[in-house]
């Protein structure tokens, strides 16, 4: 066998492994369907500006060493996340902060007064059930907030009323009592100053690469090649959907070119009613500063997955986990090393992608498969 192993995927995860893997001398080949590398945080430059080709990708994180990895390796310049959101043609500030608050309610002021104003907007919530996206809202946050930037750009997002959808994936928003914009609480914030493609290529350096090539349509050859396999694409689509196909969301890209320098004057604005079918407007040219005499939007509009459009974020019912669990027992069987997003079906941030996949080449290595020439 000529290689040590074999990577499927040359996203941040397939990227990232390659990396840690060659590191420690071992000789590995990425395949990639694409004819380019990074996956979904690749980016284009067109009139002078670098779009984000798959949805607006910030990168932020808590993690030291994950900074520190990618920062050795391309620059990176700061970037914090400060989006608006459009409900009905007026403006809020995301999260929800004091800013928020005294948008909503002009007479809040100071913190005492934003929660004075939440006790009195949830009051009439006490003990409903939580477990829903709906009830944690109304009662932690209350029917104001929740009508103005939650509920329907959720709906939209999911395809999904709102008492239907687990409260899980509303959580994770930031609530704070400062007037404190920054979208995320990572010590960690930018964007790579040459775009994701030079961090993919910088962690791919003299690795060995194949772009356009479909490793499920040349399964037979390529497995082959080394004695472990380490595969980041769709898991069912590794078994050709064997048990049926998990669920996704999805997003639908419509980019615009316009003949002028500025649309929105900022990188990222939601849209929060129902009357607007996308969920926001990216503005590319404001995450990097970059100067062109036109300007690059993209409208998102959340779509359910539909096979040629990317999986992005998994439908977490019980369903599709058991689903997930069973093409894991299957991927075991045959001796496939999972990860990624799309392999160990999961949606994470680009740090969790990372971490997790160095977290992988230490349990590939003290579990000694490339050692072993293990047998597929």
């Amino acid at each position: 066998m000529k290689y040590d192993a074999l990577i499927v995927g040359a996203g941040l995860y397939g990227a990232t492994i390659a990396y840690q893997l060659h590191q420690a001398g071992k000789k590995v080949l990425v395949l990639e369907k694409e004819s380019y590398v990074g996956g979904i945080c690749h980016q284009e430059k067109e009139e002078g500006i670098s779009v984000h080709t798959h949805g607006a990708h910030i990168f932020h994180t808590g993690d030291e060493e994950v900074w520190s990895l990618v920062t050795s390796l391309t620059p990176f310049v700061p970037y914090i996340n400060s989006p608006k959101a459009n409900y009905h043609g007026k403006l809020y500030s995301l999260p929800f902060n004091m800013n928020t608050f005294h948008e909503l309610w002009p007479d809040v002021v100071t913190e005492d007064d934003a929660k004075r104003k939440l006790e009195e907007e949830t009051k009439p919530y006490s003990g409903i059930d939580e477990s829903t996206v709906e009830g944690w809202c109304l009662a932690h946050i209350g029917p104001t907030l929740y009508e103005t930037l939650v509920k329907h750009y959720t709906e939209k997002q999911w395809g999904m009323t709102c008492d239907k959808l687990d409260s899980s994936i509303i959580k994770r928003l930031p609530l704070r009592f400062r007037y404190d914009s920054n979208y995320f609480n990572d010590p960690y914030q930018g964007l790579p100053k040459d775009g994701y493609d030079a961090l993919a290529h910088a962690l791919l350096k003299d690795v060995d690469v194949l772009l356009n090539v479909d490793f499920l349509k040349n399964r037979e050859k390529y497995q082959r090649i080394a004695p472990i396999i380490i595969y980041s694409g769709p898991l069912d689509a590794l078994f050709h959907y064997r048990f049926g196909a998990l669920g996704w969301r999805s997003l639908r890209f419509e980019k615009v070119t316009l003949d002028q320098e500025d649309y929105q004057g900022m990188a990222v604005m939601n849209y929060t009613d129902e009357t607007v079918a996308y969920t926001r407007i990216v503005e590319h040219k404001h995450f990097l500063k970059e100067v062109s005499s036109k300007t690059i939007l993209t409208r998102e509009y959340s779509s359910s997955w539909q096979e040629g459009m990317e999986p992005l974020y998994p439908l977490k019912d019980e369903e599709n986990l058991a689903l997930a669990k069973r093409y894991e027992e299957e991927a075991k069987k045959e001796g496939i090393f999972l990860g990624g997003r799309l392999g160990i079906y999961k949606y994470l941030d680009m740090d969790d992608v990372i971490r997790l996949a160095l977290d992988d080449s230490k349990k590939i290595f003290s579990e000694r498969i490339l050692i072993e020439k293990k047998s597929l």
